[in-house]
């Protein structure tokens, strides 16, 4: 057993949390420009990608994110591609952001009124000019509330990394806990540093709802 103090429990966690939004940061990043790029695949309706896009969205919402994780992770290995837990998570969170982000935008392009592209059609604009100056700056306003909501998801999934060995904030819990064993104290710590994380984007969340609430 060893003994830690309060405070070196708090500056083990401190050091781990880094780790934690640094893949936050990455899943949500890669999981907007692979979102953004099977929206537009979507709604330019090249050819397979209706399917295409709505069986990606159904597998990686249809799997729990903890099998994603042993999927990828093995699953490479198998493949004879050397990965580090870091990789192997953050291409996986990238990939399952992209699926809920990508049904979140479409949701919110949908509640745009077919008058805004019948309107923008007449005026003989392209894809790229309606999306662009008519239907993307309306859409912004109901997704952003939304996108912010579900990063506080993609920081939660974070702690599914550890079942890998990646070492974030959840891992740093369990060793400290191995350690002092003390699990009551590590975890109480761990589950306050998340709290303290998660709250200040959901109330942010809330009231970016409230103020670019369209009123139609």
């Amino acid at each position: 057993m060893v003994d830690f103090s309060l405070w070196d429990i708090f500056r083990n966690l401190l050091l781990a949390l880094r780790w934690t939004v640094g893949l936050s940061l990455i899943a949500f990043a890669g999981g907007s420009v692979v979102g953004m790029l099977l929206l537009v695949a979507r709604i330019a309706r090249l050819p397979g990608a209706v399917r295409g896009v709505a069986l990606y969205v159904q597998l990686f919402q249809g799997i729990p994110l903890l099998m994603q994780l042993f999927l990828f992770y093995f699953g490479l290995a198998l493949l004879g591609v050397e990965t580090s837990a870091l990789f192997a998570a953050a291409l996986c969170l990238t990939l399952y952001a992209s699926a809920y982000l990508t049904e979140i935008w479409r949701g919110c392009i949908n509640a745009i009124p077919k008058g805004q592209w019948e309107a923008s059609a007449s005026l003989a604009m392209n894809l790229r000019e309606q999306l662009q100056h008519v239907i993307l700056p309306q859409a912004t306003r109901i997704a952003v509330a939304p996108t912010v909501g579900f990063l506080v998801q993609v920081i939660k999934g974070t702690a599914l990394a550890s079942v890998i060995g990646f070492v974030e904030v959840t891992k740093a819990g369990q060793m400290i806990s191995n350690a002092t064993f003390q699990p009551f104290l590590a975890y109480g710590c761990v589950a306050l540093l998340y709290f303290a994380l998660c709250l200040p984007l959901s109330l942010w969340s809330r009231r970016l709802e409230r103020r670019l609430q369209p009123k139609y």
